[in-house]
Protein backbone atom coordinates (compact mmCIF):
# COMPACT_ATOMS: atom_id res chain seq x y z
CA UNK A 1 0.00 0.00 0.00
CA UNK A 2 1.16 3.54 -0.82
CA UNK A 3 2.10 6.18 1.71
CA UNK A 4 0.75 9.02 0.63
CA UNK A 5 0.66 10.88 4.58
CA UNK A 6 2.75 13.66 4.84
CA UNK A 7 3.73 14.02 8.36
CA UNK A 8 6.85 13.79 9.98
CA UNK A 9 8.53 13.31 13.46
CA UNK A 10 11.65 14.45 14.65
CA UNK A 11 14.04 14.83 17.61
CA UNK A 12 16.73 17.60 17.42
CA UNK A 13 20.30 17.30 20.14
CA UNK A 14 18.32 15.68 23.09
CA UNK A 15 19.60 14.86 26.19
CA UNK A 16 18.86 13.30 29.15
CA UNK A 17 20.11 13.18 32.81
CA UNK A 18 18.77 10.93 35.48
CA UNK A 19 20.19 10.79 39.03
CA UNK A 20 22.89 12.91 37.78
CA UNK A 21 24.07 10.52 35.45
CA UNK A 22 23.90 11.40 31.40
CA UNK A 23 21.93 8.50 29.63
CA UNK A 24 22.23 10.56 26.07
CA UNK A 25 23.20 13.35 24.63
CA UNK A 26 22.78 15.05 21.04
CA UNK A 27 20.40 12.02 20.01
CA UNK A 28 18.96 13.36 16.29
CA UNK A 29 15.76 11.45 14.52
CA UNK A 30 13.74 12.01 12.26
CA UNK A 31 10.44 9.72 11.33
CA UNK A 32 7.70 10.17 8.29
CA UNK A 33 4.75 8.66 7.37
CA UNK A 34 4.94 4.43 6.89
CA UNK A 35 8.18 4.26 9.11
CA UNK A 36 9.01 2.59 12.42
CA UNK A 37 12.01 3.23 15.18
CA UNK A 38 13.04 0.46 17.29
CA UNK A 39 14.98 2.17 20.34
CA UNK A 40 17.61 -0.74 21.48
CA UNK A 41 19.65 -0.62 24.34
CA UNK A 42 20.51 -2.53 28.10
CA UNK A 43 18.56 -1.84 30.89
CA UNK A 44 19.10 1.64 32.02
CA UNK A 45 20.42 3.12 28.89
CA UNK A 46 17.49 5.43 29.17
CA UNK A 47 14.99 3.62 26.48
CA UNK A 48 12.14 4.84 28.75
CA UNK A 49 13.36 7.73 29.85
CA UNK A 50 13.25 8.51 26.28
CA UNK A 51 9.56 7.73 25.73
CA UNK A 52 8.60 9.21 28.34
CA UNK A 53 10.68 12.96 26.99
CA UNK A 54 8.83 12.12 23.79
CA UNK A 55 5.65 11.56 25.16
CA UNK A 56 5.53 14.86 27.02
CA UNK A 57 5.78 13.33 30.43
CA UNK A 58 9.15 14.93 31.34
CA UNK A 59 11.33 17.58 29.71
CA UNK A 60 14.01 17.28 27.75
CA UNK A 61 17.75 18.35 29.84
CA UNK A 62 18.41 19.79 25.93
CA UNK A 63 17.44 19.97 22.71
CA UNK A 64 13.76 20.12 20.69
CA UNK A 65 11.12 18.12 19.48
CA UNK A 66 8.87 18.51 16.17
CA UNK A 67 5.49 17.48 14.98
CA UNK A 68 5.63 18.19 11.37
CA UNK A 69 8.20 21.03 11.54
CA UNK A 70 6.49 22.76 15.02
CA UNK A 71 7.84 22.33 18.71
CA UNK A 72 5.09 19.45 19.92
CA UNK A 73 4.10 22.24 23.03
CA UNK A 74 2.35 24.47 19.99
CA UNK A 75 1.40 22.01 17.58
CA UNK A 76 -1.63 19.45 17.49
CA UNK A 77 0.65 16.53 18.54
CA UNK A 78 -0.85 15.27 21.22
CA UNK A 79 -3.75 14.98 19.06
CA UNK A 80 -2.28 12.41 16.99
CA UNK A 81 -0.17 11.03 19.74
CA UNK A 82 -0.66 7.30 21.39
CA UNK A 83 1.23 6.07 24.67
CA UNK A 84 1.28 2.33 25.59
CA UNK A 85 4.04 1.53 28.55
CA UNK A 86 4.41 -0.90 31.06
CA UNK A 87 1.07 -0.15 32.89
CA UNK A 88 -2.08 -1.58 31.75
CA UNK A 89 -3.77 1.80 31.91
CA UNK A 90 -7.02 0.47 32.97
CA UNK A 91 -9.40 0.40 35.81
CA UNK A 92 -9.50 -3.39 36.67
CA UNK A 93 -12.76 -2.99 38.71
CA UNK A 94 -14.62 -2.56 34.90
CA UNK A 95 -15.29 -4.70 31.94
CA UNK A 96 -13.35 -4.63 29.01
CA UNK A 97 -16.15 -2.71 26.93
CA UNK A 98 -16.68 -0.20 30.17
CA UNK A 99 -12.97 0.39 29.64
CA UNK A 100 -12.61 0.67 26.04
CA UNK A 101 -15.97 2.83 25.95
CA UNK A 102 -14.32 5.01 28.07
CA UNK A 103 -11.09 5.69 26.14
CA UNK A 104 -13.32 5.98 23.04
CA UNK A 105 -15.45 9.25 24.80
CA UNK A 106 -12.00 11.07 25.71
CA UNK A 107 -10.84 10.37 22.17
CA UNK A 108 -11.53 10.75 18.07
CA UNK A 109 -13.29 7.48 17.02
CA UNK A 110 -10.35 5.38 14.91
CA UNK A 111 -10.75 3.29 12.00
CA UNK A 112 -11.49 0.10 14.33
CA UNK A 113 -15.20 -0.57 16.24
CA UNK A 114 -14.64 -2.13 19.94
CA UNK A 115 -15.79 -4.83 18.48
CA UNK A 116 -13.65 -5.00 15.71
CA UNK A 117 -10.65 -4.08 17.96
CA UNK A 118 -11.90 -7.19 20.10
CA UNK A 119 -11.96 -9.50 17.58
CA UNK A 120 -8.84 -8.59 15.42
CA UNK A 121 -6.75 -9.20 19.08
CA UNK A 122 -8.43 -12.19 19.84
CA UNK A 123 -10.31 -11.17 22.76
CA UNK A 124 -13.69 -11.65 21.31
CA UNK A 125 -16.46 -13.05 24.09
CA UNK A 126 -14.70 -10.84 27.23
CA UNK A 127 -16.43 -7.56 26.47
CA UNK A 128 -18.22 -8.38 30.20
CA UNK A 129 -15.13 -9.70 31.82
CA UNK A 130 -13.47 -7.88 34.74
CA UNK A 131 -10.29 -6.62 33.61
CA UNK A 132 -8.77 -7.89 36.66
CA UNK A 133 -10.06 -11.22 35.84
CA UNK A 134 -7.86 -11.29 32.77
CA UNK A 135 -4.46 -13.08 32.01
CA UNK A 136 -1.28 -11.02 31.80
CA UNK A 137 -1.39 -11.18 27.78
CA UNK A 138 -4.77 -10.46 27.55
CA UNK A 139 -4.32 -7.40 29.36
CA UNK A 140 -1.53 -6.63 26.81
CA UNK A 141 -3.71 -7.16 23.38
CA UNK A 142 -6.13 -5.27 25.32
CA UNK A 143 -3.62 -2.11 25.86
CA UNK A 144 -3.03 -2.85 21.93
CA UNK A 145 -7.02 -3.01 21.13
CA UNK A 146 -7.20 1.20 22.34
CA UNK A 147 -4.06 1.68 20.06
CA UNK A 148 -7.05 0.74 17.23
CA UNK A 149 -10.27 2.15 18.45
CA UNK A 150 -8.54 5.71 18.24
CA UNK A 151 -7.54 8.51 15.77
CA UNK A 152 -4.00 8.41 15.60
CA UNK A 153 -0.53 8.73 14.09
CA UNK A 154 2.13 8.18 16.19
CA UNK A 155 2.20 5.26 18.31
CA UNK A 156 4.90 5.26 21.25
CA UNK A 157 5.27 1.80 22.53
CA UNK A 158 6.85 0.64 25.92
CA UNK A 159 7.87 -2.90 25.70
CA UNK A 160 4.98 -3.94 23.72
CA UNK A 161 5.66 -7.38 23.61
CA UNK A 162 5.99 -8.25 27.31
CA UNK A 163 3.91 -11.04 28.54
CA UNK A 164 2.46 -11.80 25.17
CA UNK A 165 3.00 -15.69 23.68
CA UNK A 166 4.28 -16.51 20.21
CA UNK A 167 0.84 -15.69 18.41
CA UNK A 168 0.88 -12.56 20.33
CA UNK A 169 4.06 -11.58 19.18
CA UNK A 170 3.05 -11.99 15.91
CA UNK A 171 -0.21 -10.43 16.02
CA UNK A 172 1.50 -7.54 17.35
CA UNK A 173 3.92 -7.17 14.41
CA UNK A 174 1.02 -7.45 11.77
CA UNK A 175 -0.77 -4.55 13.98
CA UNK A 176 2.34 -1.98 13.46
CA UNK A 177 2.68 -3.44 10.05
CA UNK A 178 -1.11 -2.31 8.89
CA UNK A 179 -0.13 1.06 11.20
CA UNK A 180 2.62 1.83 8.98
CA UNK A 181 0.83 0.90 5.69
CA UNK A 182 -1.66 3.99 6.25
CA UNK A 183 0.54 6.21 6.33
CA UNK A 184 1.23 5.98 10.72
CA UNK A 185 4.64 5.60 12.55
CA UNK A 186 5.37 4.09 15.32
CA UNK A 187 8.67 4.08 17.82
CA UNK A 188 8.73 1.22 20.36
CA UNK A 189 11.27 -0.15 22.78
CA UNK A 190 11.90 -3.77 22.75
CA UNK A 191 14.34 -7.04 23.51
CA UNK A 192 12.55 -8.71 20.70
CA UNK A 193 14.17 -8.76 17.41
CA UNK A 194 11.36 -7.39 14.82
CA UNK A 195 10.17 -9.16 11.79
CA UNK A 196 8.39 -6.60 9.92
CA UNK A 197 9.21 -7.54 5.70
CA UNK A 198 8.59 -4.41 3.65
CA UNK A 199 8.26 -1.73 6.22
CA UNK A 200 11.04 1.14 7.02
CA UNK A 201 12.52 0.24 10.42
CA UNK A 202 15.26 2.31 11.21
CA UNK A 203 16.98 1.16 15.08
CA UNK A 204 19.01 3.49 17.06
CA UNK A 205 21.20 1.60 19.99
CA UNK A 206 21.51 3.80 23.28
CA UNK A 207 24.14 1.60 24.76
Amino acid sequence: MKVTQSVSFEGLGLSCIRDDRLLFEQLNFSLQAGQILLLEGKNGSGKTSLLRILCGFRPADSGTILWCGEEISSSRYYEFMTYVGHLDGFKKELTVLENLRLVLALNRPGQYSIAQALEKLQLSGYDDALVQTLSAGQKRRLSLARLLIIANKLWILDEPFTALDKQGIALTETLMQEHAARGGMVILTSHHDLDLPGVALFRINLS
